[in-house]
């Protein structure tokens, strides 16, 4: 951006001034004047290393992102507050949502780009950026083709989950985020990328122009202890690419969204999951977009704390081959395969007198659970419980047996037929529960995804809230954007867009003119 621009630009200077001055965060710009129309230039930054591409962030998005850069032979940092690698990544179920791919050519499912993009916008309730959406899922197929060839192993057939119109997820191996993060992570180290980790990201910097050209951070930082670590500045001659995440488990920010979100609600993200490189990107003009629309898992338990063993095992059994039933009827209440956001508002209106929650339970028997890899973990720690008979079962909850019989029952006759007479439910993978054992757990939506982030285009590159123009070298990918999922994010959407996205901002930043960056 040109200097020229003298009223926006002083805006900006003073804007950043006072933010450094308020929160005591340091110089959020190498300008040190407020005035930014002055003659006055900054010195040239010193950094104590520079490389060409700087991923801040190693989940999805951010390992992606830096494989792809450094596929281009491009010199590549990845740093990561954290003291291990992944982030939410790691404890994610490993789905992805992939239109096109040979397993639905293997089952017959017919799929498209087109569709899936209708998927997600009915899910989003048309909030959706839509050339965002349809970048994502045109890419879906090409990328798990691109993960399996870094050594990633998807389970041999597709799953259905909720708001799918199709059969489209591929998971991996391990029913873990872990399978995809693992051999990019070997990829990279293999690439020559270079990995840091306890390095916290302070502030961004940036040169005359407001072009971000490296950033601020503190090495060997201990993430309860938010003041330490010892300072660096790290340069980027083509770009920073922030792949951070969401703010799942920052109470105080997520509450100023969403007020009913408040500390008694779990969270299935892990510690580091804050709101602290989102605000750096709005102190230097980033966009937020759709900081609201902050998503429930519908498939988690109260019985354990995090993502635990419920959530596989109600995605992979419960939820694709079984039914979930109020305790005080023994009842169905809605559409099992319905979108996240309906399920969990569904969820959350079981409550007694008082609103004290009347926790669902989800059920399915033997031939709707093979596929639950966390099924005997869960019944070790007795989240997961088992019964012989529907009899057992329903004294296990003090539900009335006779009503869920017949729930059963009826539940039988629809997968006959052909036709969900209640709630409309898809029935391509349904089949009639007709014998034990059964397996059940108690249900409770947890925090678990941020819709909302900083407003990115089609280049992944991060856009001013004031101008609508790129912010020059700053990226976005993942979770950290905002825009693409609307006000809900389908289930295995979310390795989808990191993936995707992550590797599209590294095209875009590579492709940058590298500028010339002096060391200390």
């Amino acid at each position: 951006m040109s200097n020229n621009q003298s009223p926006l630009a002083s805006r900006r200077a003073l804007l950043k001034q006072g933010a450094a001055l308020a929160a005591g965060m340091g110089t959020m710009m190498l300008t040190p004047a407020a005035n930014a129309s002055s003659s006055c230039k900054p010195a040239a930054t010193k950094f104590d290393e520079i490389f060409d591409v700087i991923v801040v962030g190693s989940g999805f998005a951010g390992m992606s992102a830096a494989v792809q850069a450094a596929e281009s032979g491009a010199k590549v940092l990845v740093i990561d507050k954290m003291p291990v690698f992944g982030g939410n990544s790691t404890i994610n179920g490993g789905a992805m949502a992939v239109a096109g791919s040979p397993l639905q050519a293997k089952a017959g499912v017919k799929d498209s780009v087109s569709l899936m993009v209708q998927d997600m916008l009915k899910s989003g309730r048309g909030m959706n950026d839509v050339e965002m959406l349809k970048l994502v899922c045109d890419g879906t197929s090409e990328s798990a083709q691109w993960l399996a060839q870094y050594g990633t192993v998807w389970k041999p057939f597709v799953q259905h989950f909720g708001g799918h119109s199709v059969p489209r997820v591929l998971q991996t191996k391990e029913s873990s985020g872990a399978g995809i993060i693992r051999p990019l992570i070997a990829a990279a180290e293999k690439l020559g990328v270079t990995m840091y980790k306890q390095t916290k990201l302070e502030s961004f910097i940036q040169d005359a122009d407001e072009r971000v050209v490296g950033v601020e951070v503190k090495r060997n930082h201990f993430f309860q202890k938010s003041r330490s670590g010892t300072p660096a500045k790290l340069g980027a001659r083509k770009g920073v690419i922030m792949a951070t995440g969401g703010f799942g488990r920052d109470i105080d920010f997520r509450q100023m969204q969403q007020p009913r979100l408040t500390s008694e609600l779990d969270s299935t993200n892990h510690p580091g999951a804050n709101a602290d490189a989102l605000k750096q990107m709005m102190l230097i003009g980033a966009n937020p977009i759709h900081l609201d629309q902050i998503q429930l898992g519908p498939w988690s338990s109260p019985d354990e704390k995090g993502f635990g063993t419920a959530s596989q095992f109600n995605t992979a059994a419960t939820y694709q081959n079984g039914i979930v039933v109020d305790v005080r009827t023994g009842e169905r209440f809605f559409n099992e395969l319905a979108d996240r956001k309906a399920r969990a508002e569904a969820i959350m209106t079981r409550r007694d007198d008082q609103g004290k929650p009347v926790y669902p339970i989800g059920f399915t028997n033997a031939k709707g659970a093979k596929n639950a890899q966390t099924l005997a973990w869960g019944m070790k720690y007795d989240v997961i419980k088992k019964a012989d008979t529907l009899e057992e079962l329903a004294a296990q909850y003090d539900i009335p047996a006779d009503k869920l019989k017949a729930q059963v029952a009826q539940w039988n006759q629809f997968v006959k037929g052909g036709e969900d007479k209640q709630f409309g439910r898809p029935l391509m993978q349904a089949f009639e529960l007709t014998e034990g054992p059964w397996y059940s757990v108690r249900m409770w939506p947890k925090v678990h995804y941020c819709m909302g982030g900083v407003r990115v285009n089609t280049h992944s590159q991060v856009l001013h809230l004031v101008s609508d123009k790129p912010i020059e070298g700053l990226f976005a990918a993942g979770e950290a954007t905002g825009g693409i999922h609307g006000a809900s994010r389908l289930g295995a959407c979310a390795v989808a867009e990191g993936v995707v996205t992550g590797r599209n901002a590294a095209r875009t930043a590579v492709s940058e003119k590298a500028i010339d960056l002096k060391l200390a």
